[in-house]
């Protein structure tokens, strides 16, 4: 019998409405299109403006287009991994509210955080439940509600996030496509140099807290980026080696999108031309666990079966990893 792999077999993501402008920031605080755009290769990024709306509801657009492209129902689905830092409560879990917007009855589900890096970490764990033969219809959806954590008096962070969301649909494949191998990485003596201050157990909402501003993103720039530089490139080339990829090998590199001078330096440590990097971050910013779906739905109809991607990650806490995956349609 083949080995089961988890592979891709749908993928769409959903941005709102709303654009955000280098030029509308330039009225909001001290800053500059031109000093934005230098540092992070950001333009403009995407904004949920609806009075009562989350994460979730990012989420069944994406989904819904998803399911019709695959032409199934929701029915069929039989778990739900949603990973993001946005929840739309603390508690219950984001994905069991998407999995009642989208009648997945038949589905369970469950959140996983894991900042940026949440999507990959996601993808290689729904990928279990696919190769145990369990399970047949994973969901894995990566989505955030940036603009709700994002201090918007703060021009170190306000400038960077975005909002948006991507689901893909792993399924059973016994022709060698799918996930191949991952690696993943944390290490939570990052925790200090981003993170949320206050809003979980060790620091709950007061006023006090609230009038400090500390419900927002916080993050040491300078710090975070040497980290991600380094333990994001690193981990690249690390997959490439364990599965004797060649960059030739690699057809495309499909890196979290948080900063285009990391984007640029992991490509550099693969050996992988500008021409075979999915970067949308110039229209969408970081929207933490959507950046990698979101670019896999852009590029999709220049996928092509076989064709070996890599996917890297880094995120707060520090959360980091790569997934090598096959593409399979």
């Amino acid at each position: 019998m083949n080995k089961i792999h988890a592979a891709i077999t749908a993928v769409q993501g959903y941005v709102p409405e709303y654009v955000l402008s280098n030029q509308e920031l330039e009225t909001i605080v001290d800053t500059t299109d031109e000093w934005i755009t230098s540092r992070t290769g950001i333009k403009e990024r995407r904004i949920l403006k609806e009075e009562g709306a989350g994460t979730s509801d990012m989420a069944v657009h994406a989904v819904n287009g998803l399911l019709k492209k695959r032409g199934i129902t929701a029915e069929e689905i039989d778990l739900i991994i949603f990973c993001t830092t946005t929840p739309d409560h603390p508690f219950p879990a984001t994905a069991n509210i998407l999995a009642n917007k989208i009648g997945a009855v038949n589905a369970w589900g469950f959140d996983l955080q894991a900042a940026c890096s949440g999507f990959i970490f996601g993808l290689t764990t729904g990928s279990q439940f696919i190769e145990s033969g369990k399970h047949q219809k994973v969901l894995v959806v990566g989505g955030d509600k940036m603009s709700s954590i994002v201090d918007y008096t703060d021009r170190a962070t306000c400038i960077i996030f975005g909002d948006g969301c991507g689901a893909v649909l792993l399924e059973p494949n016994t022709e060698g496509n799918g996930i191949m191998d991952a690696v993943l990485k944390t290490d939570g003596s990052g925790e200090q140099f981003l993170h949320q201050k206050a809003g979980g157990s060790v620091k709950p909402a007061s006023h006090e807290t609230v009038d400090q501003r500390e419900h927002f993103v916080y993050q040491e720039g300078k710090t975070v980026f040497k980290f991600a530089v380094t333990n994001m490139a690193d981990v690249a080339a690390e997959i490439m080696e364990r599965n004797n990829l060649t960059s030739d090998d690699v057809k495309w590199l499909v890196p979290h999108q948080a900063n285009k001078r990391i984007i640029d330096a992991t490509a550099a440590r693969m050996g992988v031309g500008s021409e075979k990097v999915m970067i949308n971050i110039e229209r969408y910013g970081n929207t933490t666990n959507g950046t990698i779906p979101l670019c896999l739905w852009e590029w999709e109809s220049q996928l092509k079966k076989g064709d070996n991607i890599v996917l890297a990650a880094f995120g707060g806490g520090f959360t980091w990893g790569s997934v090598y995956l096959k593409w399979a349609y």
